[in-house]
């Protein structure tokens, strides 16, 4: 196929990229090249006769439509989106014009070039979503595909929002989609503003690592390679006008991520303390979430998928990375919010 990718030079879209890529097919990169975007995420495949990098921002519809042309793809998979939660809370606006506008202009453009094309059978569009969507659950339950939405932040609130746009055109003008929200996703690549790499890189600095409230809140970790598998599985075995929701089968709480971390940090690169002893409290972050879980049946027993790596095997992993790419991370430091505390304004 020729896939046009949004969000392709940042932190999961990269990652779909490069398998993509990989596995043969034709990879259209459409990115605005906001301030999470970095095209090094892609340098792997940027001289490959399969990759075409097209700098844009879906909030530009006649450029869409221009790279609908000229590209002629088979497949749309919309990443493209803000999605730092902090930042939606000191700053919705954005999130507001790039997901919901932007998701917008995206399906227009799709619905036009599927129809300029005689409407061909194989076309996809495939919108990737969040489980935080759902909102929040208790100590029990998981996320199914029939959960209720109940967005609980600016950022989920206009995901929820974009995934509505997505089931209307597929049910008032027919347009062919598949949907998919993942777990939170961790690993090679990931923007340093996020969980993860904040507590890696504060950790290698020797400075305090933040956890917010008690570290109580659990989340479902997909490691970020696994999820662009399944993505693309997805798009290439998935029922139209169907959602799957994509787990890491993974759950944890944040402290006790946060102290997987350090003592991974510690057997790779031991300082004269145990990290953990950085680990420190902080405010909370209004309306956080307790827990998220997803409920893997569907994507599970329809598409024969599952994770490859546990969480312990996935940080390692991380880790590693990381002390390997300094250049990297570092390179990312001085961008607008990376170090920051964000998202407490309220």
């Amino acid at each position: 196929m020729k896939i046009l990718v949004t969000g392709g030079a940042g932190f999961i879209g990269s990652a779909v990229v490069r398998h993509a890529v990989a596995q043969g097919h034709a990879v259209v990169n459409l990115d605005a090249l906001t301030y999470a975007a970095c095209l090094e995420n892609v340098a792997s495949v940027a001289d490959s006769p399969l990759y075409a990098f097209e700098h844009v921002d879906i909030r530009n519809r006649a450029e869409l439509d221009r790279v609908f042309a000229e590209h002629a793809p088979d497949a749309v998979m919309h990443l493209a989106a803000e999605s730092h939660v902090d930042r939606s809370i000191d700053g919705p606006g954005d999130f507001i014009e790039t997901n919901i506008t932007g998701t917008f202009n995206m399906l227009e453009a799709a619905r036009k070039y599927w129809s300029d094309t005689g409407k061909p059978a194989g076309f996809r569009f495939h919108h990737i979503s969040t489980d935080e969507v759902f909102g929040t659950l208790g100590a029990i339950g998981q996320f199914t595909e029939d959960t209720p939405y109940a967005p609980n932040s600016p950022y989920s609130a206009s995901k929820a929002a974009s995934d509505h746009l997505v089931r209307a055109w597929a049910e008032t003008y027919g347009l062919p989609v598949v949907m998919t929200n993942c777990s939170n996703n961790y690993g090679p690549f990931h923007f340093p503003e996020k969980l993860v790499p904040v507590v890696i890189l504060k950790a290698l600095a020797g400075e305090a690592i933040p956890v917010y409230g008690k570290g109580e809140n659990v989340r479902d970790w997909l490691y970020v390679e696994d999820h662009a598998d399944a993505l693309l599985t997805v798009l290439a075995k998935g029922e139209l006008n169907r959602s799957y929701n994509i787990g890491g089968e993974n759950e944890a709480t944040n402290l006790d991520l946060v102290k997987t971390i350090c003592r991974i940090l510690d057997e790779k690169r031991p300082a004269e303390k145990p990290y953990a002893d950085l680990i420190t409290f902080v405010a909370d972050r209004p309306g956080h979430d307790l827990r998220y879980a997803i409920d893997p049946t569907r994507i599970r027993t329809e598409l024969n998928w599952r994770p490859s790596v546990t969480v312990e095997q996935g940080l390692e992993k991380t880790v590693q990375w990381y002390l390997d790419n300094e250049d990297w991370w570092r390179a990312l430091q001085n961008r607008d919010g990376v170090g920051q505390r964000l998202g407490h304004k309220s």
